[in-house]
């Protein structure tokens, strides 16, 4: 059997279109990658670990201070949060 390739909106839609994981991140990624206003980046040492809540397809929606708070947040916006080591 060969393998079929699926795009990254075929995956995001396969069975679980409100699947969303929830993996924890370096606040030096998300500075780096990010805008941000300064006097909130001098609120964050880089070094701090962050929760991200990304889609099926990689695309982040949302950053937050601890796990918890991101898991709730996708369980209020009525989306399925599962946690990536």
């Amino acid at each position: 059997m060969t393998p079929q390739l699926l795009t990254t909106e075929a995956f995001a839609a396969l069975g679980a279109p409100d699947l969303v994981y929830v993996r924890p991140v370096k606040a030096s990624e998300i500075l780096a990658e990010s805008p941000i206003i300064p006097d909130q980046a001098a609120e964050l040492d880089p070094e701090q670990t962050l929760y991200a809540v990304h889609r099926a397809d990689g695309a982040r929606l949302a950053v937050l201070v601890d796990k918890g708070s991101a898991v709730a947040a996708a369980l209020a916006h009525e989306l399925a949060p599962v946690s990536v080591h």
